[in-house]
């Protein structure tokens, strides 16, 4: 079957998407591209059922929405805004706040935001690959001001969170004929610490082994950390990809969020990741974003806010 074609423009959107069915039916396509498949007996022959949208397993005749078992599973939100806020979220540029979304589709805040920490969690697929190539990697440290306090040491305060970065460096031929870079993918991932063993683990997690990787020459960075890997320390040098993703992770975080505290960031990191790694396809990043939440297990809002 495939995947589906995804809308190009807001107007294709609009005309796409127009009945919670059409909607139910894209959600199928994105959840099962090869075919159904079900859940419980994992049988693949079917009957489809017209109203309400959704199958009847030949083999152990359970019933199965496209919504069972995802992101969107028993939600009191309509599938159709459910679109609407994976769209939005997706293709807008800087992002959307839970204030704005509360906005655009006429729900309450609290659902708002509870869409959109559900939509966050299925920006992570669970079968992404790690960066490879030439990555540079650093920390940096997001968060509100703190006095008397500089550094690395700033993390101490409740309100201060330490994040590693890594992106890939891509090499290209400019329309001059001259060697350049660009950044290509990047992960993102708070840490407690910057030592040795936190480096190495974040980069076990984010990048594949053989890789160079660029560094400063913080100790964190060690021969044990960087033992699977290419090391190409620059003691005193500022990293140039990473530290402009660091930038602009921040002025998303106070422009479009006016900041995030330490426990819900790491869902927004994840956010950032997701959008700039489809920056350049945003569209298509629709579609992905569906067919990634369609394999996400279902979260709770008290799930979602226990520490």
């Amino acid at each position: 079957m495939g995947r589906p074609e995804f809308p190009k423009t807001l107007q294709e959107f609009r005309q796409q998407f127009s009945t919670d069915a059409v909607c139910l039916e894209y959600l199928a396509q994105s959840r099962w591209p090869d075919g159904f498949v079900c859940p419980k007996c994992c049988g693949s022959r079917c009957w489809v059922i017209k109203e309400p949208f959704g199958y009847e397993c030949a083999g152990c005749g359970r019933r199965t929405s496209p919504t069972a078992g995802t992101v969107l599973h028993r939600s009191h939100v309509g599938v159709q805004e459910w679109f609407w806020a994976a769209y939005l979220v997706a293709t807008h540029t800087p992002g959307f706040s839970a204030k704005q979304l509360e906005r655009q589709i006429g729900c309450a805040y609290r659902t708002a935001w509870f869409m959109l920490h559900r939509l966050r969690r299925a920006m992570v697929s669970d079968s992404r690959s790690r960066l490879a190539g030439n990555v540079e990697a650093d920390e940096t440290i997001v968060g509100g001001p703190v006095k008397g306090k500089f550094g690395r040491g700033v993390t101490a305060a409740e309100t201060k969170t330490l994040v590693f970065g890594a992106v890939e460096v891509v090499g290209y031929v400019d329309k001059r004929g001259r060697a350049a870079e660009r950044a290509g993918r990047i992960r993102l991932a708070i840490t407690p610490n910057a030592d040795g063993e936190s480096v190495g683990h974040f980069l076990a997690q984010n990048v594949a082994p053989g890789t160079t990787i660029r560094t400063d020459g913080w100790k964190g960075y060690s021969q044990n950390a960087l033992a699977n890997y290419s090391h190409s320390p620059s003691p005193g040098a500022r990293a140039t990809h990473i530290h402009r993703v660091f930038g602009n992770l921040k002025t998303w975080l106070n422009g479009t969020h006016h900041g995030v505290g330490p426990k819900y960031l790491q869902a927004y990191l994840e956010e950032f990741v997701f959008r700039f790694n489809r920056r350049k396809t945003p569209m298509a990043a629709f579609q992905t974003l569906l067919g990634i939440a369609s394999g996400k297990p279902p979260q709770t809002l008290a799930g979602l806010k226990e520490p």
